[in-house]
């Protein structure tokens, strides 16, 4: 009854909370739609997400293209510019709200072996929605996207394109200031809030002989506070930063929810247009010059197969007619499996914060008058590193750690632990001892997992969302490197500015389910992450770029797609392999190369050139 209570108090302050900061943070200024489109476009890019939205504000850079940009949400709400709001929005309408497949060999904690796989349905897709971590991912995981072969994808090639659109805030030294970019439209901090673990994880790291470094600089491996993709308190999106200043260029329109439902395409396989739904109706929109494919790991999959280029004994299935039969579409799709649940306790309680020390009247008062406090952050993100590898290059991560001052018990579970619909048998037997007592969470995520998933059709309704199976821990390697990650966390913990400083103590509860184990045995943590590792939200792959050699590539180098022409996909889904850290900043700077190629593609062409029609002269030699 009590905790009933609780839950039922924690809800109505944090609605309370929320309106106040809501009404303070204000709605994007975004120009009213257009009321007409033209028959025709140069360009027409489908979803305006981290990429998409680069894309089309690049392309409309040149006065004489024009440009249309087509998104199934809406404007970014109001409270989407706090970042400490950033977790509630899991499960609204700016959330795809994806359902996995249940997995077989991961999820038992967790209603029907699933998970909600989030995704931005709004202007700035993921960018909008997501916890704002700025991480650009390790030079090798590029120089292998190269090696793989894929020329121009090398760190060397990509650096440009990562500071072209960065404006960042921090200290630069004679190291990181060939790495950071400054005058960009997106705006990137360190972390302006600083949690009362922070501190003792970078002293804790430190005394394990890690550096403190800015890890988007020359190398990884270390431990830092966060950047974040904020200015000044509020969240930079990519809808805020690239597409705002954009919208009032005459040559780019931006229509919101509109559903693109098949890409159309002529005689010659080559892409002339999109057909979309748009309020009860379905609209058809021409393009001249090329299609951009940028809807995303799961969608940019599904409108690929509904369009007839996928896997033939799939789209046969669906009786889809097969244009052109490419065996990756929906392939090799993964994610970053990431640990929930690792907690410890920590005494005094002035180490670290109660639920209402950190959604308090007075953390909100702060926020609304001086963009400062824990609402600058998401989830109460403290601290963030990588540590060595310790199979291959010891500089190329296998291991990433995310340090929160915030538990999923310290609110009874009401927010984060209803949205991830635990078990009811396994999330209060487990958080008992620890429901609303201060304490910090760790989470070990495996950086360059080996399991593969992929993305089908429901059916050949447009409408019906696909179907998502990441195949969590299907290879066996990653419940090993989720065994060492969890091993880490632990010595991590108890280090002197940890343990001594803080008080730390591991929440020691055997998991239900795992009691045929010994605690803190290689067994009971097998059990433990198959219990309840689940998604960093960090889909891609399935689309992935690779040589024609490659059975499963679907895009070349330059995004195109193999056996048509005119289309290209430009999102997270063309990656062969995720990269090292939060997949954001890849994203976008995915946009700014493809933006590009592109715009060296066919700038001074005139009329219907052909693509490979070498008459057409690089506009921009540079990013």
């Amino acid at each position: 009854m009590l905790s009933t209570l609780k839950r039922s108090m924690m809800g109505a302050m944090m609605k309370l909370l929320t309106m106040a900061l809501v009404y303070n943070a204000g709605r994007l200024p975004f120009p009213t739609p257009p009321t007409t489109l033209h028959a025709q476009y140069d360009f027409i890019v489908v979803g305006a997400g981290s990429a998409g939205a680069v894309i089309a504000s690049r392309l409309a850079e040149v006065s004489g293209w024009r440009v249309l940009l087509l998104e199934a949400g809406d404007v970014p709400p109001p409270e989407s510019t706090v970042p400490g709001l950033a977790p509630l929005l899991i499960e609204t309408p700016v959330d795809w709200a994806y359902r996995m497949l249940p997995q077989t060999s991961a999820l038992s904690a967790f209603e029907d072996r699933s998970f909600t796989l989030s995704a931005g349905k709004a202007l700035g897709g993921g960018s909008s929605v997501n916890w704002m971590l700025y991480v650009r991912g390790n030079r090798r995981d590029f120089d292998n996207w190269a090696s793989l072969g894929n020329p121009g994808w090398s760190f060397r090639d990509v650096l440009p394109f990562f500071k072209k659109s960065e404006n960042y805030h921090g200290p630069l030294d004679s190291e990181s200031a060939h790495f950071r970019g400054r005058g960009g439209p997106m705006s990137v901090e360190s972390s302006p809030w600083e949690s009362p673990i922070t501190a003792a994880v970078l002293q804790a790291a430190h005394s394990l002989g890690y550096p403190i470094r800015d890890y988007n600089s020359a190398e990884q491996i270390g431990f830092s506070i966060p950047d974040l993709t904020v200015g000044n308190g509020v969240r930079s999106s990519t809808a805020s930063a690239f597409l705002q200043p954009a919208s009032s260029r005459p040559n780019l329109h931006i229509l919101t929810n509109a559903y693109v439902t098949q890409i159309v395409f002529d005689g010659n396989k080559r892409a002339v247009g999109v057909r979309y739904r748009h309020g009860e109706k379905e609209w058809s929109v021409g393009a001249s010059k090329e299609v951009v494919l940028s809807a995303g790991a799961i969608r940019s999959p599904q409108v690929l197969m509904l369009s007839g280029i996928g896997p033939a004994w799939h789209l046969n299935q669906h009786g889809i007619p097969v244009l052109h039969e490419l065996q990756g579409v929906g392939e090799n799709f993964h994610d970053h499996i990431t640990l929930h649940g690792l907690t410890w306790t920590v005494t005094p309680p002035s180490a670290s914060h109660t639920f209402f020390d950190h959604y308090s009247p007075s953390s909100v008062s702060e926020y609304t008058s001086t963009r400062q406090g824990p609402f600058t952050v998401a989830a109460a993100f403290a601290a963030i590193g990588w540590a060595l590898s310790e199979e291959g290059d010891p500089l190329w991560p296998d291991l990433q750690y995310i340090f929160s001052s915030l538990t999923l018990a310290l609110d009874h579970g009401a927010t984060l632990g209803a949205a991830y619909r635990f078990k009811k048998d396994v999330f209060k037997p487990y958080f008992r001892r620890v429901l609303g007592v201060p304490g910090f969470s760790i989470y070990p995520c495996v950086t360059r997992p080996k399991s593969r998933g992929t993305i089908r059709l429901r059916s050949r309704n447009p409408l019906e969302t696909p179907i998502v199976d990441p195949n969590y821990f299907s290879h066996q390697d990653d419940v090993a490197t989720m065994i060492k990650g969890i091993k880490f966390a632990i010595t991590i913990a108890n280090t002197t500015a940890l343990r001594d400083g803080l008080g730390a103590k591991i929440h020691d509860e055997v998991l239900p389910g795992c009691e045929h184990t010994e605690w803190g045995s290689d067994p009971y943590w097998a059990c433990f992450a198959r219990a309840l590792a689940s998604t960093n939200y960090h889909p891609v792959g399935s689309c992935k770029m690779g040589p024609r050699s490659d059975p499963l590539a679907v895009v070349d180098h330059t995004l195109s797609v193999y056996g048509v022409s005119g289309l290209r996909v430009a999102d997270a889904s063309i990656m062969p392999l995720v990269t090292s850290g939060n997949t954001n900043a890849p994203s976008i700077m995915i946009g700014e190369k493809a933006a590009h190629m592109i715009a060296n593609t066919w700038a001074n062409c005139r009329g219907e050139t052909s693509l490979h029609n070498h008459a057409c002269r690089p506009a921009f030699l540079a990013p």
